[in-house]
């Protein structure tokens, strides 16, 4: 009986023998076309510009379909104008003009060439899946252009009169932009992003505008998310970080106008309190795109200060009242001497470079003044109030996870934690343990409960869990020992600075260990690769991102301007279309006017590129396995049908 209710609710969608049938046959036949391109990028830290820009070419791909399709049909500046006109169609347009080159005979060819190359992108896909990509204010012309041979004499004048009457009606820039918008679509059917959106650039804002206008996106959140995220669901140590960071690199923007956090109250204690003494060991890290003045860096060092020791009383209490995260060795405040002037650290005394302490009571050190309680309260209001940061976290979570598996890959974004003897490490909270994907699992739903559940009974441990997150020794998410921030400001000493990275950056050279975390992920270990980021590959020094013999690939090369001088380049991306794994490095992005007025463009460079033994088609990938399953259930209730068990309608 309760499969036959099943039937019947099914039969709502599908009345008849007909409509059943026809459903079995399209999905069947989708089942044989290629496997839609996927696109890999992590740790964009705030680069909007550049991000924007590999998202428009795909990494790309969009140069290479042009080269292929026009050949020596286009000069190669031609082929450029093209591809920059589908990067930034607006905008390109208006420089066309500028030079007094568009009119008719222009628009008809450039319109002509834009049809010949959405066609050749949108091939792997359905006709249903391409209308619905489709402009609602164009979808029926470029339907009927995307399927029209006006090679054949019959076609031709169809052909051309669409393109000439889209141009007398005055509508040829709207159509432009419009089908260029599509090829960007079609072009790339899903776009992962290995975490680490947040820090360091300053429009981590802007790019999460574009995550959330995506076609298909999803997210493996990086340890610099997830204090946003904490810091969105009400962690005072996660706001701390958040605010000290943006001061630490200039990004004022973000945190102000991007989100409208008021640090006015902030400001006012820093002047009152620090910026009349010497903050050497605060000057912000600053480089050109910033644009501070002089005169406000000393503010910026105060307020950097001023919330350095808010976050450091903030993140004593909560190691204190969880002592299952085993961090009593980062309890630093309660070790400085109570001259101010020497800090105990591992049973060795260091001179501290900065002994002013006005708001630090050596008897209580993790207890915030009135003044700093005043100042936490106000800003924890204005993160709650903010409803662009609060849209931007709630994307974050709904479009994320700690780790995803995806057509035999698995994507996270630092690491799985492990110990020396190569086994997962174990965390135990509540007296319960947790290692590899169980580790990743937990972690990863108590998260979500902080943010989506504010009034659970666990509230508290839920907000500690995602700030272990940040920096907890045991966090898939953040991959060391411990974080120094502590000593980085106040410790000459460097060895002092070191973090220790994770037992499993020693390991993931080697193919078992590889195959060993894709089989705790129940991935299939002779098909399956790993995808992370986090770590900056040191490419100048001659670091490969390809590990284990290709099975894991670690696509950081620095998107963020700060680390381009390590890696020696500006970032990788992977490309896995249904013919190829395709990981390519880029240059320095420039901007995008240089794009629009001078065609510069960021053509990555092929580092590897694995080629499948046979094509990869939909039925080889997850949606195949789903539409497989599917079949079977529309073939029961053909049957159903056939039998009588249900009346058709």
């Amino acid at each position: 009986m309760e499969l036959i209710n099943y039937y019947k609710l099914l039969s709502k969608e599908y009345p008849n023998i007909d409509s059943v049938s026809e459903e079995i046959i399209n999905l069947s036949a989708i089942l044989k076309l290629p496997k839609g391109t996927e696109h890999f990028a992590t740790d964009i830290h705030g680069e909007f510009e550049a991000f924007n820009h590999i998202i428009r070419n795909a990494s790309g791909t969009v140069k290479r379909k042009i080269d292929i399709i026009f050949g020596d049909e286009l000069t190669e500046k031609e082929k450029k104008d093209l591809a920059s006109l589908v990067y930034y169609p607006k905008e390109k347009l208006n420089f066309f003009k500028s030079k007094d080159i568009v009119n008719n005979q222009w628009y008809e060819r450039i319109i002509y060439h834009l049809v010949i190359l959405i066609r050749k992108v949108s091939y792997k896909y359905t006709r249903s899946k391409v209308r619905k990509s489709l402009p609602k204010s164009f979808d029926y012309i470029i339907e009927e252009l995307m399927q029209e041979q006006e090679d054949l004499e019959s076609k031709q004048k169809y052909f051309n009169n669409i393109i000439k009457t889209i141009i007398s009606t005055k509508r040829a820039d709207d159509f432009i932009v419009d089908i260029c918008d599509t090829i960007v679509r079609l072009v790339v059917d899903r776009l992962h992003i290995v975490g680490d959106i947040y820090d360091r650039g300053p429009s981590s804002d802007l790019i999460m505008d574009d995550v959330i206008a995506h076609h298909n996106v999803d997210i493996q959140w990086g340890n610099h998310d997830i204090i946003w995220m904490g810091a969105a669901a009400g962690s005072k140590a996660c706001m701390a970080n958040v605010v000290r960071i943006a001061l630490r690199y200039g990004n004022m923007e973000i945190i102000q106008e991007g989100y409208g956090i008021n640090l006015m109250p902030l400001a006012s204690l820093a002047l009152e309190k620090y910026t009349s003494n010497s903050l050497e060991c605060f000057q912000p890290k600053l480089y050109e795109k910033n644009n501070i003045k002089e005169k406000d860096i000393q503010l910026l060092a105060g307020m950097q200060k001023a919330v350095a020791i808010i976050q450091f009383k903030l993140e004593g209490q909560i190691i204190k009242r969880n002592p299952d995260f085993k961090m009593e060795e980062r309890l630093l405040l309660d070790k400085i001497r109570d001259d101010f002037k020497v800090v105990e650290i591992g049973g060795k005394e260091y001179p501290l470079l900065d002994n002013y302490f006005p708001t630090l009571d050596i008897n209580n050190p993790y207890l915030l003044s009135e003044e700093e309680e005043e100042i936490i309260n106000g800003i924890f209001h204005s993160f709650m109030q903010s409803e662009r940061l609060q849209r931007h976290v709630k994307t974050l979570f709904s479009k994320g996870s700690i780790y995803l598996k995806c057509n035999d890959n698995l994507l996270y974004h630092a690491c799985i934690p492990m110990n020396e003897k190569k086994e997962f490490q174990k965390f135990i909270f509540d007296g319960k343990e947790y290692s590899g994907k169980a580790l990743c699992d937990f972690f990863d739903l108590r998260l979500r409960e902080g943010f989506f559940n504010k009034n659970n009974k666990n509230k508290e441990k839920n907000l500690d869990l995602i700030w272990y997150n940040w920096c907890g020794p045991i966090s898939p998410l953040f991959g060391k020992n411990k974080m120094t921030t502590f000593e980085r400001y106040f410790i000459e000493d460097e060895n002092t600075h070191k973090e220790d990275y994770n037992d499993y950056f020693k390991f993931r050279d080697e193919v078992s260990i590889s195959d060993k975390i894709l089989k705790e992920f129940g991935i299939m270990e002779d098909r399956g690769k790993i995808i992370t980021g986090h770590i900056p590959v040191k490419a100048k020094r001659g670091e490969s991102p390809v590990k284990a013999d290709g099975k894991l690939f670690v696509i950081d090369g620095g998107f963020s301007y700060p680390y381009q001088k390590v890696t020696g380049i500006a970032g990788y991306t992977l490309i896995y279309n249904s013919q190829a794994i395709i990981l390519v490095s880029h240059e320095p992005f420039e901007t995008h006017e240089a794009t629009i007025n001078e065609n510069v463009d960021m053509i990555p460079k092929e580092v590897y590129v694995h080629e499948v033994q046979k094509r990869v088609l939909v039925e080889d990938t997850d949606e195949g396995k789903d539409i497989k399953a599917t079949i079977e259930i529309l073939k029961e209730l053909l049957y159903a049908y056939r039998k009588g068990l249900i009346e058709q309608k």
